[in-house]
Order: structure tokens, then sequence, then C-alpha cells
């Protein structure tokens, strides 16, 4: 058997029907296909399903064309949408990043060592201490100022460059700028952000000193898709962790951004494994 590094990723989604599992495993066997990975998620309140299979062709000449070709009568009667993506396919990622460096330190470590099977080919930010990262890394570094007078003209800027690079993604490591509703409905299904979640809820400036005084008793992080509602995007990934009186300030700091860190690298993998759906301000997420 074929290494999994090999396999083909299937996604689809159709209304829930009769059927719909079996229509694509039948093929799958019928076609020479070796499964390896398979989820399926029937979604009663949206009457909708959705399937991500992962799997190795078995015949040395499969062709996508083929398969997209011999799959559409099959999918037809369901209204299946699908897509395949190839085991060589790298997502092109663009960070987004302002001051604190503990997400962007963590997703760089992650690509250089092949954790992240993506591509950076340009960091963006609206402060310029983190350029020498990008300069370890061999990555271009664009320092972007901003002011409330220069959003819209910087915002253009960095469409620009997604546009350049041929941005597939966009990942905002502690990006501390509110995006417009302009540059949210740009990035609508391909940014991802990434923010602390305390309970009770702390805005505004030094959001674990604010935590501290009213004695928490976690810490933890969102990942979520951006959208024009601030924070509200659909979620990813979250994670916690428990802490306690005998921490201060800033080992709430420290704890929460260990959390932000692992929260967002799982939310960049799922997305660039093909387990995230979009189901309104919802997500399905297979994870593994």
């Amino acid at each position: 058997m074929s290494n999994p590094s090999d396999s083909w990723i299937f996604t689809a989604t159709c209304p829930s029907l009769l059927g719909t599992v079996d229509v694509v495993t039948r093929f799958m066997a019928e076609s020479h296909n070796y499964i390896n990975e398979i989820h399926s998620f029937d979604d009663h309140v949206q009457s909708q399903f959705f399937i991500r299979i992962e799997f190795i062709p078995e015949k040395d000449d499969f062709s996508p064309e083929q398969f997209n070709g011999d799959f559409s009568s099959r999918a037809a009667p369901f209204e299946m949408n699908w897509a395949l993506t190839p085991p060589w396919k790298k997502e092109r990622v663009a960070i987004l990043v302002s001051k604190f460096d503990h997400c962007l330190n963590d997703l760089l470590f992650r690509y250089r060592t092949g954790q992240l099977n993506i591509e950076v080919p340009v960091i963006i930010s609206n402060h310029p201490d983190l350029e020498h990262l990008a300069q370890w890394h061999g990555i271009p570094y664009y320092h972007l100022p901003i002011t409330a007078e220069t959003k819209a003209q910087q915002e253009a800027q960095i469409l620009a460059l997604l546009d350049e690079y041929h941005i597939d993604l966009v990942v905002l490591a502690r990006y501390m700028q509110v995006l417009s509703p302009e540059m949210c409905s740009a990035l609508d299904g391909k940014a991802i952000n990434i923010h602390h979640s305390l309970l009770p809820g702390f805005k505004g400036a030094r959001p674990y000193h604010q935590a501290w005084e009213k004695g928490v008793k976690m810490v933890g992080a969102t990942a979520h898709y951006v959208n024009n509602d601030l924070d509200e995007g659909p979620i990813i990934t979250q994670g916690i962790q428990p802490v306690n009186h005998t921490d201060y300030p800033q080992s709430l700091i420290s704890k929460g951004q260990d959390i932000e860190r692992i929260t967002l690298f799982n939310a960049v993998r799922y997305h660039i494994e093909k387990r995230v759906f979009l189901s309104g301000n919802r997500t399905v997420v297979f994870s593994n």
C-alpha cells in the first residue's frame, strides 16, 4: 500500500438524500481508489450532507479529469458539489501580524519543519517589529502602517499583495486591527483569526489583567473565519486551560498564548486539509 502522504482528498456537499454515502464509496471501489480515511455528517437542521474522503489510487494512470467526468453522472441526482485536492497541493498562506510574535513564531516553525503543508510567500504587518523573523526565514515582509485616515488605502495595498502572491489563505496571527466590511467581504471564507476566550468576557486593554482581577479559573482561545461581526465569525477550533489563584497576570498571559498557538495551528491545519465545511455561520469540522 502506498504512503498516506500520497492521498488525494475528496470533499462534497449535497442535500440530505438516501444513498449519499453509498454513491461515493461505491464509485471509489469501482474506480479502484482505496479509501484510507472517511468522515461524513448529515445536518438534520439544515438538511445538508457533508463528506470528506482521503483515498489512494491503485491505478498508476489515475486522472482527476476522468474521475470528475465519470463521477458527474453519479453525483447529478444528488445535486452534489465536490472537489478533488491532489497530494502535492500546498496552500499559499499570507500571515498578517502586529507586534505579538508567539503565533507567528509557531506557524513559521511548523511551516519550516513540515508540520504544516503550506507555502508562506509573504508576511504583512502594520508595525516593523517582527521583520527580523521574516528575514530569518527568508520571507518577504511588508510594513504597511495604518491610521484611521489611511485604513482604506492600507487595506487596498494588502489586497494587492494577496493578489500578487496568489494567496489561498490569510492568517491573522494576532493582527491587532479591525478589518473593514469591504475587507471582510473580500476575504470571506479564506481568512482565519485568533483571539483569547476569557469568561467572563474582557475587552479592551490588558484583558488578562482584567481576568486576574476577577479571579478567572480558565483561559482559552478561539480560531474562526473572519466576517463583519467582530470576533464572531464561524468557529473552527477552540482551546482551554485551567488556571487558579496562584496564576498572576503574566502567568495567565503565558498560558493564554500557549493556547492561542495550538488553537490557531489546528485551525490552519484543518482548513488546508479540507476538514472544514462552512454551513451558514457554523462549521462542520472533521478533526483527526
